[in-house]
């Protein structure tokens, strides 16, 4: 009895030492663990090396391995396999986005992570300003070398100038069908609230005398009388004689660098709006919103011309003897000016 005893006390005795090993076994573990999170939260908000800011361009497609490399030749992060697993184990690695990044001046990798797991690339604005031709809003993309691809030329007066915003790798066409919906969306919207009366019966008319407008004048605050001016005229089968149109008829809008001559005023072509009554048979131009919305809503002027005032405006008229005498005054400052711009109607 007394030796099975002590035997039992023998066993029991080394439990408790063989749990508190277990114990000490685990303490020792959980700190290990907390000193490498304490590492590693340490090395995850440690600002990086580059000393400025640093555009770097992620393949779509690219995997992490590739990111990473990437990033540390560009000198983002200062350790390419540090990166990976610090990604990995944020959680992060498989949600990492392709595109163009710019990071700012040391970055921490849970700034760099943070960005490319968010999409948030470079976006790059090109601007289109109003009454340029499609051709060359074209020829504005073609030149852009942060898009891709071609794209046809589009309709005349089917896009809205605008400043828009790309990214690298987007490509041309998708550029130019957000112009185009852009237009259609402001278009619709407008004709919906249009003036009751007016001379155009389309929408496509509309956008055709807005692009005359367009070209006429460069003040947004004169559009809507220059437009009234077009409007009447319609509306009492006068010939708008626009000398946009004419040019457009001549080299397709693009400018002169001089007055028109008058073998060009004459040319039978189906733009000279001095030669046929109505509306040319397109667009000449891309309008802006400011002309759309002024052929949209005239103002009652009761005027008939326009003619350049002297100041960069124009002096406009309800009658031909009101307009004959604002002509006269253009001619003489463009006498003193030694200039000979052409004058408008």
């Amino acid at each position: 009895m007394s030796r099975r005893g002590g035997d039992d006390d023998l066993i029991e005795g080394a439990r408790p030492r063989w749990l508190a090993g277990v114990a000490s076994a685990a303490v020792t573990l959980f700190f290990v663990g907390l000193a490498l999170g304490v590492v590693c939260l340490f090395l995850y908000l440690t600002p990086g090396p580059s000393e400025r800011p640093t555009t770097v361009m992620l393949r779509k497609g690219g995997g992490l391995s590739e990111i990473a490399a990437n990033l540390a030749s560009a000198k983002v992060v200062s350790n390419g396999p540090l990166f990976m697993a610090l990604a990995q184990l944020s959680g992060q690695a498989k949600r990492l986005k392709s595109g163009e990044y710019e990071f700012p001046a040391h970055a921490s990798i849970a700034k760099v992570i943070a960005k490319i797991r968010s999409g948030e690339v470079v976006r790059h604005k090109i601007t289109v300003a109003e009454g340029l031709t499609s051709q060359q809003v074209v020829d504005i993309l073609q030149k852009n070398d942060v898009l891709t691809g071609d794209a046809p030329v589009p309709p005349e007066g089917a896009l809205l100038p605008e400043t828009y915003e790309v990214v690298r790798g987007e490509t041309r066409a998708a550029v130019l069908q957000r112009m185009m919906d852009a237009r259609d969306h402001l278009l619709a919207a407008l004709w919906a609230k249009r003036k009751p009366g007016l001379p155009v019966h389309t929408p496509e008319e509309a956008v055709t005398l807005a692009s005359i407008v367009e070209k006429e004048t460069a003040l947004a605050s004169e559009r809507p009388r220059v437009a009234a001016v077009y409007t009447n005229r319609l509306k009492i089968g006068m010939k708008l004689d626009a000398d946009p149109t004419v040019i457009y008829g001549v080299n397709k809008g693009l400018p002169l660098g001089r007055g028109l001559r008058a073998s060009e005023l004459a040319a039978d072509t189906p733009y000279n709006t001095y030669q046929h009554p109505g509306l040319p048979p397109t667009p000449i131009a891309n309008p802006g919103r400011a002309s759309l919305a002024a052929v949209m809503d005239p103002p009652d002027t009761g005027e008939l011309y326009f003619v350049a005032d002297g100041t960069g405006g124009s002096a406009f008229a309800k009658t031909l003897d009101e307009h004959t005498r604002n002509v006269a005054h253009w001619r003489e400052v463009e006498k003193a000016h030694h200039a000979a711009p052409a004058a408008k109607r």
